[in-house]
């Protein structure tokens, strides 16, 4: 596991500005996380684990593993993003139960 930095308030900014038309729900990847796996079956066996979570409600998966992606409109890179929520009586109580979360 490796944890990003907490993205910058000018860049969140240029985002929402460029990316998002200034609709801050859309900013999911304010502070990250990432998973790093040697082999694609562990990769998928992950996502799998984490789709059968009862708690996690994926709202979108990226997949710029892809065959069909384009990687030069990343520079060459490639990842598999998920977006989720977290539905718990504990988040529901704080109400972060909506809240998008990037791995």
């Amino acid at each position: 596991v490796k944890w990003g930095r907490i993205k910058s308030e000018e860049r969140a900014i240029e985002k929402l500005l460029r990316s998002y038309d200034s609709d801050v729900s859309k900013l999911v990847d304010l502070v990250r996380q990432s998973i790093i796996f040697d082999s694609i079956a562990d990769l998928v066996a992950c996502v799998r684990q984490i789709e059968s979570d009862r708690d996690v409600v994926i709202v979108r998966i990226k997949n710029r593993l892809h065959t069909a992606y384009n990687s030069r409109e990343s520079a060459g890179y490639r990842d598999l993003l998920l977006n989720l929520r977290i539905e718990t009586e504990m988040t529901m109580m704080v109400g972060v139960e909506t809240h998008v979360c990037e791995v």
